[in-house]
């Protein structure tokens, strides 16, 4: 093995440790060349100062962040997070059914304006296909949101745990 050879080699294993036999074949040769003693030396050196050295350890911000979400959620769990305007953070049960009655209505009420007779004859019956995926989306959409939304208290509400 030349000393090219021998370098790169050692360079492969960057970081990790040498495998035995490999080991004893670099001292054996650095025993004969002193070139690549010398390398050998600067990269030993190098990866102690990588792994020792080189990066102090940084400032552990775990207690203080952890102290400060646990306050939030105590706030939260309490009611005293407000909104902007000083009203509660989010919107009320009371305010999401009302929301979601008046969707339902105003999407149910949209046929009461159509003539599906005339429609059917020009169309064909499968311009329903396009409302009915809208109104679909338009209902699941409101839902996922207001469950979302509202989970802790649809848990406890239901028992869910």
């Amino acid at each position: 093995m030349n000393c090219d050879e021998l370098l790169d080699r050692l360079y492969e294993y960057c970081g990790e440790t040498l495998p035995g036999p490999f080991y004893l074949r670099i001292k054996l040769h650095c025993l004969f060349c002193p070139q690549c003693a010398q390398e050998l030396e600067r990269f030993e050196l190098a990866q102690d100062i990588l792994r020792n050295d080189f990066i102090p350890p940084g400032v552990d911000f775990t207690g203080a962040v952890m102290a400060k979400l646990r306050a939030e959620d105590r706030a939260a769990d309490s009611g005293e997070i407000e909104g902007p305007w000083g009203e509660a953070a989010g919107v009320s049960l009371r305010g999401w059914v009302l929301a979601g009655l008046i969707l339902f209505f105003s999407l149910a009420s949209a046929f009461l304006g159509m003539d599906f007779i005339k429609i059917a004859a020009s169309e064909g019956s499968s311009y329903m296909l396009p409302l009915g995926i809208t109104i679909g989306a338009a209902v699941t959409c409101y839902g996922a949101i207001f469950i979302g939304s509202h989970l802790k208290e649809l848990s406890q509400r239901f028992g869910l745990h």
